[in-house]
C-alpha cells in the first residue's frame, strides 16, 4: 500500500475481494473527527454495491489502493446500509470544495490565502492509523479568466477544513460526479443533504441536469425543480424526453404546470401537453413522441446516420419507424419499422420503404401496460409503434419506459431499495 493516497482519486474505482470478484465501487471516504488537535482519522471507505446499496468498508480490511482498483483482504462484508455517525464526515460530500484558508510562510512572514479544497491526502502513521496529512487547495482569485495557484498544504496549515457546511462550493464535486453515468450521478445526489443536493443540481448545465432528473425518484425530481427559478426549470424540462417531462409535471400542482408549460418553447411544450392528456398506465401516457421516423424513400445510409446520433438512447436507436410524410408526429400513414440489424445487412443505397416489417400490429394510445408488456415479450421487441384511429404514427413505447412504469413508484428511491433488500 502506498504511503500517501489522494482520496478524491479513489472515487469510482472498482472494489475487489481477495478472489478477484468485484463487490462494488468506491463512492467516498469516512473521516472521524477527534477531540484533540490530532489530524482527523480515515476509518474506512463507502462502497456502492448492486441495488444501489452503500456499505462501509473498514480501512483495516483494505490491502491495496492504486489508480486502478481497491482490493480487500476478505470477502466477508457487513451489508448493512452505511449511515454517517455524528462525529464523522465524508471527504467528497462534506469536505470537497470547502472554502478554507492556507497559512504559508513567505519572506519570513505568515500569509493567508483563501481557496477551495480540491483533494485530501491520507497517510498511515506509526500507529497504523490512516490520517489526513495534506490538503490540496486551489487559491481563489476572484477572476473568471484565471485559475488560482494550487497549494499542497500540510493539514496544520489549513484553517476551516471542518468548519460550518455553509462554506462549501460545488465545482470540484461536480467535476467528480460528471465522470459518472446519469443513473450513478443521481444515486450519488440522493446521499447529499437536501440543501447540498439542490445546490449541486442547480450548478449542472441544463442537459446534464435533465439527464440526472430522469434517473431520480419523483420526490427528488420535484424538490430540485421547484428550487430552480421558473425560467431555468422550463429550460431543463425542454431538455428532458417529452414523456419524462410530462411525468414530472404531473407531480406538480396544475397552476405550476401551466406556468412552466407557458415558459417552454411552444414546439417543446406541444408534445408534453399532448402526453399529459392520455390516461395514466396506457401507451399514450408512456410513449416517447420523438422516435426515429423516416419516409419510405429514405436510404439505408440515411437511416444509419440518424441512429448514430449521440443524443439518442440505445432503445430509441434500435429501430427506425417508416411513415408517409409528414415525418414529425403525428405523421402520415404508418407503414412499418426496420430494425438496425436489418439496416446493417442491406446496401446503403436501398430504400427503407422496401425493408419494413409490417407484420406486427401497432399499439393504440389506450393499450394498457400489461398488454404492451405481453406483446413486447412475445415478439422480442425493445420498442413498439403507437398509432391513432387513422393509422398515423404518434410515437413509440420503449422497453425502458415499460419497466419504469411497471416497477413500484419508489423503485429509484435508495431508502425503499434498502428496505426491500433487507426484507
Amino acid at each position: 500500500m502506498g504511503t500517501r493516497v489522494y482520496l478524491a482519486r479513489l472515487a469510482g474505482l472498482p472494489v475487489f475481494d481477495p478472489n478477484g470478484d468485484r463487490v462494488g465501487r468506491v463512492r467516498d471516504a469516512v473521516v472521524r473527527l477527534r477531540t484533540t488537535n490530532r489530524p482527523p482519522q480515515i476509518v474506512g471507505l463507502v462502497a456502492e454495491m448492486a441495488l444501489r446499496r452503500r456499505i462501509f468498508l473498514p480501512i483495516g480490511r483494505v490491502t491495496s489502493m492504486d489508480a486502478e482498483a481497491v482490493v480487500l483482504s476478505t470477502g466477508t462484508l457487513n451489508l448493512r446500509r452505511f449511515e454517517k455517525r455524528p462525529n464523522e464526515l465524508l471527504v467528497l460530500e462534506d469536505l470537497l470544495d470547502r472554502r478554507v484558508t492556507v497559512v504559508v510562510a513567505e519572506h519570513g512572514e505568515e500569509r493567508e490565502h483563501a481557496g477551495a479544497v480540491v483533494d485530501i491526502a491520507m497517510e498511515e502513521n506509526r500507529r497504523t492509523e490512516w490520517v489526513i496529512t495534506r490538503v490540496a487547495v486551489r487559491e481563489h482569485t476572484g477572476r473568471l479568466t484565471r485559475r488560482g495557484h494550487l497549494y499542497q498544504a500540510e493539514y496544520d496549515q489549513v484553517r476551516g477544513l471542518v468548519g460550518p457546511t455553509d462554506t462549501q462550493g460545488t465545482s470540484n464535486l461536480i467535476a467528480l460526479l460528471d465522470q459518472m453515468r446519469p443513473a450513478d450521478m443521481a444515486n450519488a445526489l440522493q446521499d447529499l443533504p437536501d440543501a447540498r443536493r439542490n445546490e449541486v443540481a442547480a450548478a449542472l448545465d441544463d442537459r446534464r441536469l435533465a439527464d440526472v432528473l430522469e434517473e431520480l425518484p419523483e420526490h427528488d425530481q420535484v424538490e430540485i425543480l421547484v428550487n430552480l427559478d421558473r425560467e431555468r426549470a422550463a429550460d431543463v424540462l425542454e431538455r428532458m424526453d417529452p414523456d419524462d417531462a410530462a411525468d414530472l409535471l404531473a407531480e406538480l400542482p396544475q397552476s405550476e404546470q401551466a406556468v412552466l408549460l407557458d415558459l417552454m418553447e411552444p414546439e417543446e411544450a406541444a408534445p408534453v401537453r399532448q402526453l399529459m392528456n392520455y390516461r395514466p398506465g396506457t401507451a399514450g401516457s408512456v410513449m416517447t413522441s420523438e422516435p426515429v421516423i423516416l419516409t419510405p424513400d429514405a436510404t439505408v445510409a440515411e437511416a444509419l446516420a440518424r441512429i448514430r446520433e449521440p443524443e439518442l438512447s440505445a432503445v430509441v436507436a434500435a429501430q427506425v419507424f417508416v411513415a408517409r410524410a409528414p415525418s414529425a408526429t403525428p405523421t402520415g400513414k404508418y407503414l412499418g419499422m426496420v430494425h438496425f440489424q436489418r439496416l446493417l445487412r442491406e446496401p446503403p443505397a436501398s430504400m427503407v420503404g422496401g425493408l419494413v416489417d409490417s407484420d406486427i400490429d401497432p399499439l393504440h394510445t389506450e393499450t394498457g401496460l400489461l398488454e404492451i408488456t405481453r406483446r413486447m415479450a412475445t415478439y422480442d421487441l425493445v420498442a413498439m409503434p403507437v398509432v391513432d384511429s387513422t393509422h398515423r404514427l404518434l410515437g413509440a413505447v420503449t422497453v425502458d419506459d415499460v419497466l419504469d412504469h411497471s416497477l413500484p413508484r419508489d423503485w429509484r428511491d435508495r431508502d425503499a431499495a434498502d428496505e426491500q433488500g433487507t426484507a
